[in-house]
């Protein structure tokens, strides 16, 4: 009896039946019991038979094999896909051959993952790149997962929030009702109000209890467990032995490993559980229990010694059978054996797998099972699995303090053995470790004892990555000459090893270094640190050159090449997956919006950045400062708690590049309330403080606004040089404004030349307040306008401004990437699925305007094709708003 489904059914059957035109995606929820999965088998049952169904799920093991439900797919769909899994191809081509194979079956299909609260996380990223196309594939993907496992730090969660809405469709399933319950129960001899209370309309408890026949009213069974228990007494000894067994095996259960634990009876045995539902059984003769809570309570009645005499058994039987090295089987069963030698022997195996995968957090999990029996392990794999669970934990978490004790441990150990070449590679991790965690000293000093152990040996490549760790530390900490020095020294010896990463690394450290000193030919260093880096897949590495150098150019306002460069790194990014460096590029791109004038686009894709979940805080803190900056000049409320918390921010990375202009902005705030004494003795504080950085920490830019604004507040610094400042704040300084005014329109600045007809005096100081308050205006900077107000006011002159609009202002933005408002209405459409033909009758164009609409976009989007389009506005949904 299937009861209350019918409205998820129904929503279900109608998604199928659109999947043709445009894939979409099912999130199937509920907590465990409540009948997801016999949806999901009536949906299976009574489908179409145009429509192919593929079904696949994860398990719950101690640590995942990374991509397992996606092997069940391979199988069936792509033999180059299975190939590629199994030797451990790179994530991006993993991802691209499983969409070809979707997108190549050539009728609608059902992709069925069921559990994905236990999935690994190489699976969960695939299953990312997969969503955010899902338009694109005649495919409807479901997922269905525990709702009360998936927390806000649940690895699902970031998956979850990265789903389209226009193509997901969210089933979520309730517990039966009173009647419903009682419907079920007629004729069991149940008080349907106490079943329904004790399984809380639970349909798994339901039907437990229902199948145990033998009870009545009064002799209920205080828990799930029991009713389980109770059905398993009524079998053979036979098969509840191998129901014990099997509980120990949390994945899908291959016939051969039953006949191989039970000889030729072992699947007679498990066909007569299938025969009392307690196991199920498809058509590739994979068993499966009915429900993970009768595997859990046949589990739970099991003592310590035999489940580890039986993993041992399990794991025996698995060394004898050929069924693809699944090593996370072999990891789960050696572990619960608490067997140490084959945990040391698997657990690297498998960590080293899952990393080449690109599955991290599986990686970190294997070496952590391994080092739970380091006491057993030989001293040179003792300090190999410290070292890589060290990276790998790095690569995935926060930098505690674990891993700085695992780093130090391996040195222990090496040292030991002799092996000098590890001592310098652990040395050189603990910089970078101190580094993250903002303790500059200590990063210095453990480059410099990497450099020294390297030194003491003969040379490699491995020495060449540690003078250019010591060149990135001066980078960015405005040494720049000892970072040209020692990237200098790491490509020389690049060159001896043919180290191409290593000629990248060092590339990029010199030309910014270069840039942020002012000098231009460090453009050259990056754009050939790019090419090494896009020849050899160096993602993270030309992620980096992209932000490197869109940063330089917004800070040196080259905004044109700004606009490139930012528009062709963020593009880069989301192609690549790069969540993290996308969303601080994207924070780069609101601070070039900023500089522009266009404070409403500044402002609206900061807050879409800082509204972005699971992204750190320097991730987030270019995007914050921007907030914070523009917010000011707008007018909001919240303006100077903002910058505040900006400021905190940047002070807890320790980094001038983020506290300059945080500091920068609370001055500007002084200023707009410069009637306030209090004020005024807040902004000396934060241009002393700027003042006193060391000589070449402020760049010419930086430099100009902070005199700029000390004059403004008439606050005098002394010394000023005016060759540390740029030509329009030199113009300005020297009362030049109108030479001043012009400098800033050529640059495309705004905000900087209406600033700039505050200073201006004599008989045009009156007409050139009217024109600041027109480019106000346009900016929609009420701050400033408020402003420009009140000094006309102490002059005597405001009466010759127009009064300050209430409401809204008319729509005057551009669209933050310059589409029409035309474009804007094609690109709404486009990113659901619709095709130019659909567009075209949906606004009434023809069908070649329409492709001339989508060709501009595409090219103002810096995509190729249409899935491009969608993702980037997946990733910056403001983009279409």
């Amino acid at each position: 009896m299937f009861l209350e489904r019918e409205a998820a059914i129904d929503k279900i059957s109608n998604s199928i039946s659109q999947i043709a035109q445009s894939g979409k995606i099912l999130l199937l929820s509920g907590e465990a019991g409540i009948g997801k999965t016999t949806l999901l088998e009536h949906v299976r049952s009574h489908a179409d038979s145009t429509v192919d169904i593929y079904w696949s799920g994860c398990d719950p093991l101690f640590t995942p094999r990374p991509y397992a439900p996606i092997y069940d797919f391979a199988q069936l769909l792509s033999p180059t896909l299975l190939t590629q899994l199994e030797n451990g191809a790179v994530p991006n081509l993993i991802y691209s051959s499983f969409f070809q194979a979707i997108s190549q079956l050539g009728k609608p299909t059902i992709l069925v993952i069921e559990d994905v609260h236990w999935a690994d996380h190489a699976s969960l990223d695939l299953i990312k790149y997969i969503v955010r196309r899902i338009s694109f594939l005649p495919c409807l993907l479901c997922l269905s997962y525990r709702v009360d496992e998936v927390t806000q730090n649940h690895p699902l969660s970031s998956v979850l929030s990265l789903v389209p809405s226009a193509h997901t469709v969210r089933v979520h399933l309730e517990q039966l009702s009173q009647d419903a319950v009682a419907k079920l129960s007629k004729d069991s001899g149940y008080d349907p109000d106490a079943l329904h209370k004790i399984t809380g309309g639970n349909p798994f408890f339901i039907a437990e209890l229902l199948a145990n026949n033998g009870y009545n009213n009064h002799t209920i069974p205080a828990s799930i467990r029991e009713a389980v228990s109770s059905r398993v007494q009524l079998l053979g000894r036979n098969e509840r032995e191998l129901l014990q067994v099997l509980s120990l095996i949390p994945y899908s259960i291959p016939a051969v490993l039953i006949g191989k634990l039970f000889d030729e009876n072992g699947e007679s045995f498990a066909m007569a559980c299938v025969a009392r539902k307690l196991l199920v059984c498809d058509q590739q003769s994979i068993f499966r229990f009915k429900h993970e809570l009768v595997r859990l309570a046949i589990l739970e009645n099991q003592s310590p010694p035999q489940i580890k005499l039986t993993h041992k058994r399990i794991i025996e039987c698995l060394e004898t059978l050929s069924l693809g090295t699944n090593l996370a089987w072999l990891v789960h069963h050696a572990e619960g054996a608490l067997d140490a030698e084959r945990v040391l022997k698997y657990a690297p195996n498998a960590a080293t797998k899952a990393a080449e995968l690109g599955a991290h957090k599986e990686a970190a999990s294997f070496y952590s099972k391994a080092l739970s029996f380091v006491e057993y392990a030989e001293p040179e794999l003792a300090a190999s699995l410290h070292e890589n669970w060290a990276y790998e934990v790095s690569l995935t978490t926060h930098m505690q303090q674990t891993v700085i004790d695992a780093r130090r441990h391996a040195i222990s150990l090496w040292r030991a053995l002799d092996r000098q070449d590890k001592v310098g590679e652990n040395l050189r991790s603990l910089s970078r470790l101190y580094w993250y965690q903002g303790h500059a000293e200590k990063a210095e000093q453990y480059a410099n004892q990497a450099i020294k152990t390297f030194e003491s040996i003969p040379a490699s490549s491995e020495l060449a990555m540690a003078y250019s760790l010591r060149s990135q530390l001066d980078m960015l900490n405005d040494r720049t000459d000892d970072a040209i020095h020692w990237g200098n020294k790491a490509l020389e010896l690049a060159k001896q090893f043919s180290n191409p990463r290593v000629k990248a690394h060092a590339l990029n450290n010199i030309g910014t270094a270069l840039l942020m000193h002012g000098d231009a030919t460090g453009e050259d260093k990056l754009r050939q640190s790019l090419a090494i880096s896009e020849q050899h897949g160096f993602h993270e590495d030309v992620a980096r050159v992209y932000t490197n150098f869109s940063d330089y150019c917004i800070r040196f306002k080259k905004l044109d090449l700004a606009e490139t460069m930012t528009q062709k790194g963020i593009q880069y990014d989301i192609a690549h997956d790069l969540d993290s460096w996308t969303y601080y590029l994207v924070g780069l791109q609101a601070q070039l919006r900023q500089e522009q004038g266009r404070l409403i686009d500044a402002q609206t894709i900061a807050a879409g950045v800082q509204s972005i979940q699971n992204q750190t805080l320097l991730m987030k803190l270019p995007a914050l400062i921007v907030l914070a900056r523009v917010n000011l000049r707008l007018g909001v409320a919240n303006s100077h708690e903002l910058l505040n918390q900006a400021l905190k921010n940047a002070q807890s990375t320790n980094e001038n590049q983020y506290i300059i202009p945080a500091r920068l902005g609370l001055i500007e705030y002084q200023w707009l309330n410069a009637d306030n004494t209090t004020c005024i003795e807040e902004a000396k504080k934060h241009i002393d403080w700027l003042n006193e950085l060391p000589p070449g920490v402020l760049n010419q830019w930086q430099s100009g606004e902070l005199f700029f604004w000390s004059k403004l507040l008439q606050y005098e610094i002394p010394n000023v040089r005016q060759d540390s400042i740029s030509k329009p704040y030199q113009l300005q300084l020297a009362g030049n404004d109108e030479a001043a005014y012009s400098a800033w329109q050529t640059l495309g600045m705004p905000f900087n030349a209406a600033i700039c007809l505050l200073s201006i005096q004599g008989q045009r100081r009156q007409s050139s307040f009217v024109n600041a308050w027109q480019l106000f205006e346009k900016m929609q900077a009420k701050a400033l306008q408020q402003k420009v107000r009140n000094i006309a006011a102490s002059e005597g002159f405001a009466d010759i401004l127009p009064k300050l609009r209430r409401g809204p202002y008319s729509k005057t933005r551009k669209h933050p990437i310059g589409l029409t408002n035309k474009e804007q209405q094609v690109l709404k459409l486009l990113v659901t699925g619709a095709s130019n033909l659909e567009i075209a009758n949906t606004l009434c164009r023809s069908n070649r305007t329409i492709e001339n609409h989508v060709s501009s976009i595409l090219s103002k989007l810096n995509v190729e094709n249409r899935v491009e389009a969608m993702l980037r506005v997946q990733n910056e949904p403001w983009l279409a708003e």
